[in-house]
């Protein structure tokens, strides 16, 4: 299969190969008809149509090579200013790197100088022709050279468009990153210098990207920090301990000079000053994004997931600590910038993350059990700030996503499961102190309920009876309204597209019988009577 400059190649040497077949074929058509039918008859003797086409005037070529090395000029001026202007706006809109990669791409170097040498050519042609002397090779070698320099100038404006399209822009600083880490013809401090200045280019492309509003640039620079992780994670292996020092050199960079000494230490002993370079650009990224253009956010939250189970694959747990400081990082900032959709989305890959985890094999999740728990307790720290900070959906969406783990390591009989029971049940402490309070307080009971009838529909009354325990002194006003409305809930899709899929309060008719079930623990729930003034 053909590597993408190939295949670029290739496409140019078939358009330039089709032009001038069709040129030749008109010309020589045209060329014949003249010589055969239009103009006079040729004379016994004379030469032939090809023989015609290559008998030289001395006078008539002197003029001929001058206008032609003027032509080829022109085409040279025409080139460059086209390149100059195409490549300075690409390079102001997306990296200063283009300019770095369009310069060292071999195709362009070639045209370039084809161009150059063309044009040489044709002024010495001009000057080399006399009254006396006709050079007919360097003549049409001359003319074949300028007509290769047209037919070449239009197909190589398409491969510059082609060259400068975004997408192959991003691809190509992901690949060059990838080689910087993994190639071994360079220096240590050259490939550490080289890999991160193209992070730091796809950096540059997706802030600008989201300035401009432009999703699609964007997100492909956003996927591309993704992928060259994701690559890179199988191959760290394979590569010598002096490329996870961090040296003289990568320590002034501004991400790094920043840390304190023990945090780059650590770094280097985990061997994973890469990864949290990458997870650093991406964090970046989701700050921009919330300022500008916050769904976006979720795109960075959904890479980073990625990033996290690629490295769970790998067995890579020092990434995969990482990983869950990032997302703890994410989930600061969208409360900080009360942008509660967007904490949503992060709480969502956050779960999914967390699932992957417990579903991994041993081999590769090793021991995942303190891990999950420790993923638990993020995922209550943040439901009680967002509490305080009077966001309750976002208290509210933790413990249902909390609520979710529970399910699935009942299911899988992660050792964790008792511990993260415990962090749901810790959540609503403390009482409402405002409406708001109220209202999130009501949404985390919800989500213990739904728990407990996954319990009682597994088999584990135990475990709904700890619930109960927890809920028992609650006012059988605000039982009764929660049970109420979860029974109301007769559709399992929410009424707005969501990427969740389902309502979170909605629960089959196996689960609300448990419901009823577990209500009926509390005795007789009736709301108390209206007072008669």
């Amino acid at each position: 299969m053909l590597s993408e400059p190939n295949r670029q190649r290739n496409a140019l040497y078939r358009t330039v190969a089709l032009l001038a077949g069709f040129a030749v074929a008109l010309f020589a058509a045209f060329w014949l008809a003249d010589y055969f039918f239009i103009g006079a008859p040729p004379a016994p003797g004379a030469k032939g149509p090809v023989s015609q086409l290559f008998h030289f005037d001395a006078e008539t070529l002197q003029n001929a090579l001058g206008n032609l090395a003027q032509v080829i000029a022109a085409v040279l001026g025409i080139a460059i200013t086209v390149v100059s202007i195409v490549v300075q706006l690409a390079a102001t809109r997306y990296t200063s790197r283009v300019a770095d990669m369009f310069f060292r791409d071999r195709t362009n170097l070639v045209v370039m100088g084809f161009f150059v040498v063309a044009c040489i050519n044709a002024v010495w042609a001009s000057l080399s022709v006399t009254h006396d002397y006709v050079p007919q090779a360097t003549i049409v070698m001359t003319v074949v050279i300028a007509t290769a320099s047209l037919l070449i100038l239009m197909p190589y404006f398409a491969y510059v468009f082609e060259f400068l399209d975004p997408e192959r822009v991003i691809a190509r600083i992901g690949q060059q990153a990838l080689q910087s880490a993994l190639a071994a013809n360079a220096s240590i401090a050259q490939r550490q210098s080289a890999a991160v200045a193209s992070l730091e280019h796809l950096t540059d492309i997706a802030i600008n990207a989201l300035g401009q509003k432009d999703r699609i640039i964007a997100a492909g620079a956003i996927a591309a920090l993704r992928r060259t992780l994701c690559a890179y994670l199988p191959e760290k292996k394979n590569l010598p301990a002096a490329w996870f020092a961090v040296g003289p050199g990568l320590r002034e960079n501004p991400d790094f000079v920043a840390m304190a000494r023990d945090s780059v230490e650590d770094l280097a002993a985990g061997r994973i000053w890469l990864e949290w370079k990458a997870l650093r650009q991406l964090r970046e990224i989701f700050s921009q994004a919330l300022a500008s253009l916050p769904e976006m956010a979720h795109v960075v939250a959904i890479e980073t997931r990625y990033a996290g189970e690629a490295a769970l694959a790998a067995g890579e747990r020092n990434v995969l600590g990482l990983v869950v400081k990032f997302m703890n990082t994410y989930l600061r900032a969208a409360l900080n910038a009360r942008e509660i959709r967007s904490a949503y989305n992060v709480l969502n890959q956050y779960r999914q993350l967390a699932e992957a985890m417990m579903r991994a094999p041993a081999q590769t999740a090793g021991d995942s059990n303190a891990a999950l728990v420790e993923i638990g307790g993020h995922f209550k720290y943040y439901a009680q700030l967002a509490r305080r900070m009077g966001l309750g959906f976002v208290t509210e969406t933790a413990a249902y996503d909390l609520g979710d783990l529970c399910e699935l390591a009942l299911d899988a009989g992660a050792a964790c499961h008792d511990r993260l029971l415990g962090i749901i049940l810790e959540i609503d402490h403390g009482e409402p102190e405002t409406t708001a309070d109220e209202r999130a307080l009501r949404g985390v009971r919800k989500a213990q309920v739904k728990l407990a009838t996954y319990y009682l529909l597994r088999g584990a009354e135990a475990r709904a009876r700890a619930i109960f325990e927890d809920m028992r002194h609650e006012s059988p006003e605000r039982l009764l309204s929660i049970r109420d409305e979860m029974l109301s809930v007769g559709s399992k899709d929410f009424w707005e597209v969501v990427d969740r899929g389902t309502n979170f309060d909605y629960l089959d008719d196996a689960r609300k019988a448990q419901l009823r079930e577990f209500f009926g623990w509390f005795g007789r729930l009736e709301a108390p009577p209206t007072a008669v003034a």
